[in-house]
């Protein structure tokens, strides 16, 4: 299993934190159509996605124990 973390606007679209999903032997690009077939009001075209605390690119391949997040672009002044 591996643990899916969402911040800003995709917490609070999902409801949820983090979630636990088998993505294990997926791409990152696979892991966002699941997450987007199961939470429909998700956005995530302009995300980045980290694994394991590392930016990760959609072609990457997620492990077992992988711990995936999903980082909204951010702006500030």
């Amino acid at each position: 299993m591996n643990k899916i973390l969402f911040f800003a606007h995709l917490r609070d679209a999902v409801g949820e934190e983090s979630i636990m999903m088998d993505a294990k032997g997926k791409t990152i690009a696979d892991l966002k159509q699941m997450v987007l077939e199961t939470y429909k009001s998700v956005n995530l075209e302009n995300v980045m996605t980290a694994i394991n605390e590392e930016f990760a690119s959609d072609e990457d391949i997620i492990h077992e124990g992988n711990e995936i997040a999903f980082i909204p672009p951010v702006s500030g002044g």
